[in-house]
């Protein structure tokens, strides 16, 4: 049985999984692969530390040279965060003939292209499983399982903290403040949560799937993102009243030669299994032309969940060394087509919109805004306007205001956005207009 050393850089949460099962489970993955798979050396900044798997000295690295240099190490696992020490980190490690498995979707979504094309010149396998969605093999299935299918778009519920907040907003009528506070203490949000909250992270995760899923690689600055700092339990009770669940959605979109890639809280219809998933938990639809929707649900982050992805890929690699593979478009290349991807603009989306206006509880008021609306080509599909003044309203106005929600059917960003400018301008409004899309496909 072939032997396949493992360095592994970063001893954080999710390499003490991997450790962990490394370890623990050597004997079952030897069985299961047939190949005996050995964790040789670990490398982290810091061993003055309570780790939750304690390791023998015999495989504590005291500096990254001795896993770069290690010519017997095969496989270098990158589990550190960030971008510019682990680019530096991979890029070493695949000019001394390593390959790397990497949780790292900040680093693939912001600097892929390189990383992949210097990785195919010099016949290096990258694994990436762990990098989207935790234990979700998302990325296994979106390479192999559905690789029959032309890819028609995908919805992502791509980040445990976010969805959270939400959950416990929506269910428990919370506000946004109190839901993170009560994020921060269970462990479910980070002292400094900002990538989380402002939608970074599941762009990140959004980036690597469309990359995969459409062939090609995309600027990631181009990439539409809204968080849910703004999200008020008003909006998520009105859209109650509507039939939908706010989720903070990823979406990807392939349509005539384009590809559609944004993040931001969204309306999706109570009865859509997304809006089924509650808490921390992962889920990703994916629309294929043969296979119709499939839907994967999970843990997306988390010690154990994620490091099972991690492992996957090196048992995956491993097989392949064993078995005198080469590198294998299938695990390496985000880009069968070395394209660059041309992303749709925000002014050319067209979706639904929700869209809550505060005005003067006075008559004329609807009116004033359907007429803007027919001239921007917006057709209404509903309209809630609640008679009693509402609390956050209180104490702000002397005058009594109240909020109007239209639900629209399909518009263009484009026409909404200037709407709703000219129904500001025209002081038909008197707080900032409230805009959330909504997913509800019309028949």
């Amino acid at each position: 049985m072939k032997k396949i050393e493992i360095g592994l850089v970063g001893y954080g949460v999710v390499g003490n999984g991997v450790a962990k099962i490394l370890e623990e489970k050597k004997d079952l993955l030897a069985k299961k692969s047939g190949v005996e798979i050995n964790l040789k050396k670990v490398f982290t900044r810091n061993w003055n530390k309570n780790f939750p798997y304690p390791l023998p000295d015999s495989k504590k690295a005291n500096s990254l040279d001795e896993i770069l240099q290690d010519d017997d190490i095969s496989i270098v696992v990158e589990l550190t965060g960030g971008i510019e020490f682990p680019y530096r980190l991979i890029s070493e490690s695949i000019d001394r003939g390593k390959h790397i498995v990497t949780a790292n979707k900040a680093l693939l979504a912001e600097k892929g292209k390189e990383i992949f094309l210097k990785a195919e010149q010099k016949d290096i396998r990258i694994g990436y499983e762990a990098a989207v969605a935790g234990g979700i093999p998302i990325i296994r299935a979106l390479r192999e399982g559905l690789i029959a299918n032309d890819i028609i778009k995908i919805y992502g519920i791509l980040n445990g903290t976010t969805n959270y907040i939400l959950t416990s907003m929506y269910k428990q009528g919370k506000d946004f403040k109190t839901a993170l506070k009560e994020a921060q203490e269970l462990g479910y949000a980070e002292a400094d949560p900002t990538l989380d909250i402002n939608g970074t992270d599941a762009a990140h995760k959004i980036a690597i799937l469309a990359s995969l899923s459409y062939g090609g690689f995309l600027d990631f600055s181009q990439v539409y993102v809204e968080g849910i700092e703004n999200i008020h339990p008003l909006d998520i009770e009105l859209g109650k009243d509507l039939g939908y669940v706010l989720k903070l959605l990823a979406i990807a979109k392939g349509h005539n030669g384009e590809v559609e890639v944004r993040v931001h809280p969204t309306f999706i219809p109570e009865d859509n299994p997304l809006a089924k998933v509650d808490g921390v938990f992962n889920a990703v639809m994916v629309e294929g032309d043969a296979v119709g929707e499939s839907m994967f649900y999970g843990k997306g982050a988390g010690s154990l969940p994620t490091a099972s992805a991690v492992i996957s890929d090196i048992v995956d690699i491993s097989k392949s060394i064993a078995e005198g593979v080469g590198r294998g478009i299938e695990i390496t290349s985000m880009n069968w087509e070395h394209k660059e991807l041309t992303l749709t603009r925000v002014s050319d989306f067209f979706t639904r919109y929700y869209i809550r206006f505060t005005v003067p509880d006075v008559t004329g008021i609807l009116a004033k805004v359907a007429a803007v609306f027919a001239r921007f080509n917006i057709s209404i599909a509903a309209v809630i306007q609640k008679e009693k003044v509402v609390s956050i309203y209180e104490n702000r106005r002397k005058e009594k205001v109240v909020p109007l929600v239209i639900l629209t059917h399909t518009a263009s960003e484009n026409n909404i956005q200037n709407a709703i400018k000219e129904i500001e301008q025209q002081g038909i409004t008197v707080e900032k207009t409230v805009i959330i899309r909504v997913e509800d496909e019309e028949k």
